[in-house]
């Protein structure tokens, strides 16, 4: 049995290479088959004048978006808003600011006192190097953290979680090498020109007490929780306009700022819009801030 075996396959084997290939069962797994149904997938990769070309036009979307936004008086527009969250009387009024930050201008920052608060204030944490009689007033005057130069890793390692840190002239050499990098950035580096690096720490934190931090972002853009809705319109206007005087004086946009900028002594930072919007109501420019 076994050798008829043998002579039928001795017999087929010559006549298998014979068989008309169409007979044959072509399998999906044949490279043949694999090379015609895989297709190679090409990811277009746009070219400089064509991603040029895409940004122009989203620019100018934006703009013509833009445009058909609504215009509106403060009054008008805290009137639309009111409207809109007639059934939500707990509900925030929001003060956007766009600004207009220029090469080597750090950001818009000050603190400010609102008529009435719209939210609850938070606690300030105050930092103060200084040493001697200074160190002994600033924790009279209620500083969380008094101390010289041993402060300086627990600032780095953000064991001292401040939101204010001042400093005395004589100690301002010596943190600035570490905390420089650290700080700045932050907004949080004693400077003169802030009034930060001072002799009389006491007033300084006396100066603040009651007041609110408010500090724009790396892009210029200013928010804040202006009112609630349930408040008197009368209290809305004077809160934002009270906090609009702030970012004005910071800013360089009062009179004295631009005598100032005609004297070129100082650079002012200009005010683009100004928008008003609540929860459920849509963004309303204002043009009389």
């Amino acid at each position: 049995m076994s050798s008829l075996l043998s002579v039928c396959r001795q017999c087929w084997l010559p006549t298998l290479g014979r068989v008309n290939p169409s007979l044959q069962r072509q399998f999906a797994t044949t490279q043949i088959l694999l090379g015609k149904h895989q297709k190679q997938s090409k990811i277009r990769i746009p070219s400089k004048k064509a991603a040029a070309a895409k940004a122009k036009r989203k620019a100018a979307l934006t703009a013509k978006n833009l445009d058909r936004s609504e215009f509106l008086t403060l009054a008008d527009a805290i009137s639309v808003l009111r409207s809109v969250e007639v059934a939500s009387s707990t509900s925030t009024l929001d003060l956007y600011i766009k600004t207009e930050i220029k090469n080597g201008v750090a950001v818009p920052k000050g603190r400010v006192t609102l008529p009435r608060e719209a939210k609850k204030m938070t606690e300030d944490k105050i930092l103060v190097f200084a040493e001697g009689r200074q160190a002994e007033e600033a924790k009279k005057a209620g500083a969380d953290f008094v101390g010289g130069t041993e402060l300086i890793d627990g600032v780095i390692n953000n064991r001292f979680k401040a939101t204010t840190i001042l400093c005395t002239p004589e100690l301002i050499k010596a943190i600035t090498p570490r905390l420089g990098r650290v700080l700045g950035p932050l907004g949080l580096m004693p400077s003169e020109r802030r009034g930060t690096v001072t002799d009389d720490i006491a007033a300084y934190i006396k100066r603040i007490s009651g007041t609110s931090e408010w500090r724009a972002d790396k892009t210029g853009n200013i928010h804040m929780p202006i009112a609630l809705m349930h408040f008197p319109v009368e209290d809305m206007v004077k809160n934002i306009r009270h906090f609009m005087a702030s970012v004005k004086r910071v800013t360089g946009n009062t009179k004295e700022g631009e005598d100032k900028k005609n004297s070129g002594a100082k650079p002012v930072t200009n005010i683009a819009k100004v928008i008003l919007s609540s929860r459920q109501g849509p963004g309303i420019q204002i043009i009389d801030y």
